[in-house]
């Protein structure tokens, strides 16, 4: 179960990426974020309130927290990544680094997956490269937007490892402390800049569907990191790249190169693999 919804959870972070993504081409991507999370608030008091049967402790909230400023900060970075790049680069760029991140502090805390899901997580990172690369129609990311991927990937890794530290009989609420955390801190920025909250008229539907996505990939990968292995759940989910791609793919017409099609095949072997290895 926890490799199914892991799984799942990819490819509904791809989804609101991509949703994401073409959002902050109209609006500051800094506003996108706060907005978007605002949203998925709905989502988050919904999922409270129909799981009632909970134990939550302080640290399952410090945790969600320590996560929320992590993701916070990596969609600060994500979505204008998103804005001036590829997606079919950023995205994946982005992967790379919040797969390793926890894929390390997984395995040097004491995680042990068999040897058949250890083959499919070791896989999945080359199948990441590999998607990363980008098409011949599409000129190479400027070194800024690298960057931002980057430092977008840190922030993913940390929210990936402070969701996996929560207990399981906390239910949503961990949630609710990244939600707040995230909130804070991106909502402090907009005031010390003195961004406006507006959105561009005809793109508030985006944001909204963006930050509902977002906030039930997070309830999934939470399900799936408290029951399952951080080093195996955490690589999963951070194949959402494969989504975004093909949804750019799909509506942005952004065509991929054979290593990018090798690389989108290898992660299908890399997930049947962990599935069968778990």
């Amino acid at each position: 179960m926890p490799v199914l919804l892991a799984a799942l959870s990819s490819v509904v972070y791809g989804t609101a990426d991509f949703a994401g993504g073409l959002a902050s081409r109209r609006n500051d991507g800094v506003v996108v974020t706060v907005t978007s999370q605002m949203f998925g608030c709905i989502v988050l008091a919904l999922a409270l309130l129909l799981w009632p049967d909970v134990t939550v402790t302080r640290p399952d909230l410090l945790w969600g927290a320590l996560a929320g400023v992590g993701g916070g900060v990596g969609l600060m970075f994500f979505y204008p990544a998103l804005a001036l790049g590829p997606m079919s680069v950023v995205a994946p760029t982005t992967a790379v680094c919040s797969a390793t991140v926890p894929l390390v502090v997984g395995l040097v805390g004491g995680d042990r997956p068999s040897g058949l899901a250890l083959c499919g997580v070791l896989l999945a990172l080359p199948a990441i490269v590999l998607v990363a690369r980008e098409s011949g129609s599409h000129g190479r990311a400027a070194p800024r937007t690298v960057l931002m991927s980057v430092l977008a990937g840190g922030g993913f890794g940390l929210f990936f490892i402070g969701m996996g530290q929560a207990s399981a009989d906390a239910g949503m609420w961990p949630l609710a402390g990244a939600r707040v955390a995230s909130i804070g801190l991106v909502g402090l920025l907009c005031v010390f800049t003195r961004r406006s909250l507006r959105l561009t008229p005809g793109t508030t539907p985006m944001v909204a569907f963006a930050g509902t996505l977002d906030l039930t990939a997070n309830a999934l990968y939470l399900l799936a990191a408290t029951r399952g292995l951080l080093s195996v759940v955490a690589v999963l989910g951070s194949l959402y790249p494969v989504s975004t791609v093909v949804l750019a793919v799909v509506f942005l017409k952004e065509r991929l190169s054979v290593s990018q099609l090798v690389g989108v095949a290898l992660a299908t072997v890399a997930v049947a693999l962990i599935a069968l290895g778990s």
